[in-house]
Formats: C-alpha cells, sequence, structure tokens
C-alpha cells in the first residue's frame, strides 16, 4: 500500500517538474548540491523515501512496487501528470521501476550509481539484520566510505561527517525494509519496456555498483546514454555535482519526442 511520503517543492510555479529520489539512508537533503542549479529552469520535487527522514516508517519488509507507488502518490498529490525524475542507487531502482510500470507519468528518466540487479541478496539480508538488531549507526560508517573517494573524504570531512549523521538517523524499521526491496529486485526484464530517454551515469570509482552496472542498464533500455564521471564514488551528485548538474539539465532540457510504439 502507498504512503504520503514527506516532499519539499522549489522552482518557478508552472515550470516542468524534476523529481529527485535519494539513496538508502538518506534523506532529500542528499540533493542538495543540485536544487539551485535546477530549480532556475524546472520545479524541483524532493522527498524522502518511505522509511527515512520525515517520511512514514510502515513495517517491513517493502517491495520496489512499494516504492513506486510512493512516488505515483505523491504525483497525485501534486498535481503532476509527467514529470523527469532522477534517482540515485534506490531511488534510480525506483526510477526504472515507474519508467517501465507506469511509463505514462515518467518524461524523461535520469539514473544514476544504481542497478537492476544487485545482489548478492544474503548480502542484503544480513545487512537488513545487522541494523533491526544494532541500528543505523552499525553500518554507518561503512555505507559512507562507498559513498565517497578517499581524496575527497580527506578534503571535506565535515561533509562526509554530515553524510554520515544522515544514515546512522535512519530509522531501523525503515533501512530493513529498503534492504529487503534490493534484495528481491530484479528489474533486468522491465529494462526494455521503458521507453522515456534515459541517461545513466556511473561514478567511474564506485564500489557499491561499479560502471559496468550502468553499462548494462544502458544496454538494456533502447537509446539510452551513458556517463561515467570520473573521481566520483557512489554519491557522485555530491562529489562531482557541476558535472552532474550539467548532466542532468542538458538532458531534462531536452525536447522530448513521442515514444516508439
Amino acid at each position: 500500500m502507498s504512503i504520503d511520503v514527506h516532499s519539499t517543492v522549489h522552482g518557478p510555479p508552472g515550470a516542468p517538474v524534476v523529481v529527485l529520489s535519494g539513496s538508502l539512508g538518506s534523506t532529500l537533503e542528499m540533493w542538495e548540491p543540485q536544487v539551485a542549479a535546477l530549480a532556475q529552469r524546472f520545479r524541483v520535487v524532493r522527498y524522502d523515501i518511505r522509511g527515512h527522514g520525515r517520511s512514514p516508517v510502515p513495517e517491513g519488509p517493502y517491495e520496489m512496487a512499494d516504492l513506486g507507488g510512493d512516488v505515483l502518490r505523491l504525483l497525485d498529490r501534486l498535481g503532476a501528470d509527467r514529470v523527469r525524475f532522477a534517482g540515485l542507487s534506490i531511488g534510480g531502482m525506483t526510477g526504472l521501476w515507474l519508467a517501465a510500470h507506469a511509463p505514462e507519468r515518467v518524461e524523461r528518466l535520469a539514473v544514476l550509481c544504481t542497478s537492476a540487479l544487485l545482489g548478492p541478496a544474503e548480502t542484503w539480508a544480513q545487512r537488513a539484520a545487522t541494523v533491526r538488531a544494532e541500528g543505523t549507526g552499525a553500518v554507518a560508517d561503512a555505507a559512507v566510505g562507498r559513498w565517497f573517494t578517499p581524496g575527497f573524504a580527506e578534503r571535506e570531512p565535515s561533509v562526509v561527517e554530515r553524510i554520515r549523521a544522515m544514515v546512522a538517523s535512519t530509522p531501523a524499521e525503515g533501512y530493513a525494509g529498503c534492504c529487503a526491496a534490493i534484495e528481491r529486485m530484479d528489474l533486468r526484464a522491465d529494462l526494455a519496456a521503458i521507453t522515456a530517454p534515459t541517461l545513466v551515469i556511473a561514478g567511474a570509482e564506485d564500489p557499491s555498483t561499479p560502471p559496468e552496472h550502468a553499462e548494462r542498464i544502458t544496454a538494456g533500455i533502447g537509446g539510452a546514454r551513458l556517463r561515467v564521471v570520473a573521481d566520483a564514488a557512489h554519491l557522485a551528485s555530491w562529489e562531482q555535482a557541476d558535472e552532474v548538474n550539467g548532466l542532468l539539465l542538458d538532458h531534462f532540457a531536452a525536447a522530448t519526442t513521442h515514444p516508439k510504439a
């Protein structure tokens, strides 16, 4: 069952809507480096995924259909018929699900540092069990260690600590419930159904979803374009914000042709 997730809106009324969907263990604040750039041209909607931030925390486990359904419910509340959608990590998985299962709602799609199948399943089951037993603080350091390159972590320790605190404050049930969604996810067969023009972005040094995951997504979606961002790990949107912002602006501002039959 879908829920009402917490969201914020920035940008000119009446402008095309861009929805930003974040990673496991994040709040909508993870998109802070994108808001000012995108809001000059678009109505930017950020939201906390279920079980995260200020959104409700339903009892898990969750499914990708739950996460996608939450977005559709949000769009209905906002009166947004068709949107441009960007998602990173589990947010990108949500975007792939939406573009395949509700294509009439997705005008253009960008997926960042994500995968259509992210195994092994036992890893996600074990992480969910750890979080339920010990809290999200038990996995925060390891998670953020994958999100930034060592060089960035050395240059920007305050950013890394801020993001680590974000992960550690995530409700255990919400984090574990989303782990279960990733554990059971397999979107490979859905890729061919995606007709929205799609941009796939990978971090060249991402240990969580290495570029080969992006390559497989790109190969599975007709006409999709791949861009690999250098000197970036999993949170490429923060570590290389200027480059990612430029890619998103170019992609979302382009004219959309009619979907193929």
